[in-house]
C-alpha cells in the first residue's frame, strides 16, 4: 500500500535529521531558546527534506527562480515546494509555515494561512517550551481555527495538513521526542497523532 504524502514527508524529515549538519544547529538553537536560529536551521532542514522528496523549494535564503518574479517566500509562506515540471505557473505540491513566536495567535494565523492554499501537503511547524504548552496549542488550534471552518468547507480541503510542534522540554530525546506530529481529520475538525 502506498504511504500518504504526509507520512512520506515525515519519514524523509527523520532521515534528513540523521545528518549532523541538520540536527546539530537545530538542536542547539532549541536548547538555547534561540528562535531566530531555530527557524533558520529548520528552514534548511525542511528544504532539504523536500529536496529528498524530489521537489524544488523556495524559502528565505533558498531562492528557487521558478517564477519570473524574484521573492523567495512566495505568497509570504516560509517554504513552498513544487514537483518537477516544465511550467512556471503551477500549483505548489507543499506549503510550510515555520512559526517560532510564543504568541498562540501567530500559530493560529500560520495554520489558517496554509489552509487557504491549494496544495497536496500543508505543514505548520511551531515551537513551545514544554509538553503542556504543546498540548494547549493543539487544543487552541482545533477550537479556534478548525472549528471556525464549516464541515462542507473542511471537506473541500484537498491534500493533507499536519502540525508539528517542537518542545524544548523534550529536547533530551531529540529529534524523535522533540517533534510531535498531528494530522488534520477534515471530517471531524480535529487533530490525530501522526
Amino acid at each position: 500500500m502506498m504511504q500518504n504524502i504526509a507520512s512520506q514527508w515525515q519519514a524523509k524529515f527523520w532521515q534528513t535529521l540523521q545528518q549532523p549538519e541538520n540536527a546539530d544547529p537545530l538542536k542547539q538553537a532549541a536548547l538555547k531558546g534561540q528562535l531566530g536560529k531555530w527557524t533558520t536551521a529548520l528552514t534548511t532542514t525542511v528544504v532539504s527534506t523536500s529536496t529528498a522528496m524530489g521537489w524544488h523549494s523556495s524559502a528565505k535564503g533558498h531562492p528557487l527562480g521558478l517564477f519570473p518574479v524574484s521573492p523567495s517566500e512566495y505568497l509570504a509562506l516560509d517554504v513552498m515546494s513544487f514537483a518537477s515540471g516544465n511550467t512556471s505557473w503551477r500549483f505548489p505540491i507543499a506549503v510550510m509555515e515555520l512559526e517560532n513566536s510564543s504568541d498562540i495567535n501567530r500559530s493560529a494565523y500560520s495554520l489558517w494561512k496554509v489552509l487557504c492554499v491549494r496544495a497536496d501537503l500543508r505543514i505548520v511547524f511551531c515551537y513551545r517550551r514544554s509538553a503542556e504548552e504543546r498540548a494547549s496549542l493543539i487544543t487552541f488550534l482545533r477550537d479556534e481555527v478548525l472549528q471556525a471552518i464549516s464541515l462542507p468547507d473542511r471537506m473541500k480541503l484537498d491534500g493533507e495538513t499536519i502540525v508539528v510542534v517542537g518542545s524544548r522540554g523534550d529536547s533530551a530525546t531529540f529529534p524523535y521526542g522533540f517533534f510531535k506530529w498531528w494530522q488534520l481529520e477534515t471530517n471531524t475538525g480535529k487533530f490525530s497523532i501522526l
